[in-house]
């Protein structure tokens, strides 16, 4: 039993705000770790590090006279290196001072530390939420594993109709005619496109050696396959396996009409009639606008209502070797980043609503609505939420890791470190800009539809 499924949908801030703690510690402490133990690794001694701000609430001292801390704001998390920056001035002038007395002192602080070294460990924190990432990606892979060859049969979807034509174990050969095994120049896309409209399909299946036709439902009902967070589908409570029957009292047996039927909405709140599990429930919902990726690259807005469909049945799988499991991992990173950034390039040039940004409310929301649907899709929300920190980090503003960077590079060209003067002012301008980010963010958490 998935425990993280019993997480009660109604009362559930205290569920919304424990899973967001979780989530954000998992994250900031792998992100913190890989600057403490590339920091370690490169010969710079770690102060502190610490998950969390404010009052102190455990402490403890290693082998190597590194301070451990839980505090008492688990929003967040540093490792103070020897000699690490402070706001004023951007380094510790106390310990410098004493450093510079003794060479070996001086190269296990930051500041004393080679220009490589320096810049390892700062990379080291996004380095890391991606290495998380694609470890948590790769797993999930290996274990939904991928589809076999030819398309089979594994298990069919729960539907009111109780004599269906497929059974467990059949091998799909076509649907309506429609082969699947796809010519060269083919997609799926066009595949499932040329499936006639029809409440009853012609399945070609072999079974115990035989070819044979049989009959069962449309191919993709309109069934619930996932649900997204913070979307009109979840607030108004559909699960995954339900099908939607009917909408303001119009049956229907197909996801396309479904989609059509929610796109001409344009928002106007609609009553589906819902089957779930031998019961049938009335659910109204009204679609929100919603900035999607297109296929050419740019963004589209459509009226959605936040799920994903389902198929009537459940394919066979077979295993994933760890390499292309990784692979997969890596690709999935990409597609975020890249999603990442031409959403934000879409949002500066006021292509799509800057309402597509969330703070930590909205975070906050997700991950509880992301755990109340199971602890895999918790897990999954835990690794892209990674990514989004560790790209996030990558920013070149001064105070963030991207930032210092960006003063290595230039250190890097010119053989000296900005100046003390340039640092405090940029990391002043770094720290304000960083400040209205989450402040506009949190706006649109509280007033954004």
């Amino acid at each position: 039993m998935d425990i993280f499924a019993l997480i009660p949908q109604f009362g559930g801030l205290i569920w919304t705000i424990v899973f967001f703690v979780v989530a954000l510690s998992v994250i900031v402490a792998i992100h913190e770790y890989g600057h403490y133990i590339v920091g370690r690794w490169t010969g710079i001694h770690a102060d502190v590090f610490s998950l969390g701000f404010g009052p102190v609430l455990w402490s403890g001292h290693d082998k190597r006279g590194t301070r451990w801390q839980v505090a008492a704001l688990p929003f967040g998390g540093f490792v103070k290196f020897a000699g690490d920056a402070n706001a004023a001035s951007g380094k510790d002038e106390d310990a410098m001072a004493e450093a510079a007395q003794d060479p070996a002192a001086l190269r296990r602080t930051m500041h004393g530390a080679p220009l490589w070294a320096r810049a390892l460990t700062v990379a080291a924190g996004p380095a890391f939420n991606f290495a998380l990432s694609i470890l948590i990606f790769a797993l999930l892979a290996m274990s939904s594993g991928q589809l076999k060859e030819p398309t089979t049969v594994a298990t069919l979807a729960p539907h009111p109709v109780q004599e269906r034509g497929l059974q467990p174990g059949d091998v799909l050969i076509s649907v309506a005619g429609r082969s699947l095994q796809l010519s060269d120049g083919d997609t799926y896309q066009e595949f499932t496109q040329s499936i006639p409209l029809e409440p009853l399909l012609t399945y070609q299946v072999e079974r115990d050696g035989r070819q044979i036709d049989v009959t069962d439902i449309y191919y993709f009902p309109p069934l619930v396959g996932g649900v997204q967070p913070q979307s009109a589908a979840i607030a108004a409570g559909l699960e995954p396996g339900d099908l939607i029957q009917a909408v303001d009292g119009q049956e229907i047996f197909a996801f396309q009409q479904l989609r059509e039927v929610v796109i001409a909405s344009e928002g106007r709140a609609l009553d589906l009639t819902v089957w779930r599990n031998g019961e049938v429930l009335q659910k109204t919902l009204s679609a929100k606008r919603v900035d999607m990726p297109s296929a050419e690259g740019g963004f589209e807005t459509n009226w959605l209502i936040g799920i994903f469909a389902g198929e009537l049945f459940e394919p066979e799988t077979e295993s994933l070797g760890v390499f292309d499991a990784i692979i997969a991992g890596g690709d999935r990173i990409g597609s975020i980043v890249s999603g990442s950034l031409s959403g934000l390039w879409h949002m500066v040039a006021g292509n799509i609503s800057s309402c597509n940004l969330s703070g930590p409310v909205g975070i906050a929301q997700v991950s509880g609505q992301m755990a109340s649907q199971g602890t895999l899709n918790f897990i999954n929300f835990i690794a892209v939420l990674s990514v989004a920190v560790g790209l996030l980090n990558l920013f070149p503003v001064p105070a963030l890791d991207g930032g210092h960077l960006v003063f290595y590079a230039y250190e890097a060209v010119t053989g000296r470190p900005p100046s003390d003067a340039a640092l405090r002012i940029l990391m002043t301008v770094g720290l304000a800009m960083v400040l209205s980010l989450m402040f506009f963010a949190l706006y649109n958490d509280i007033f954004c539809p």
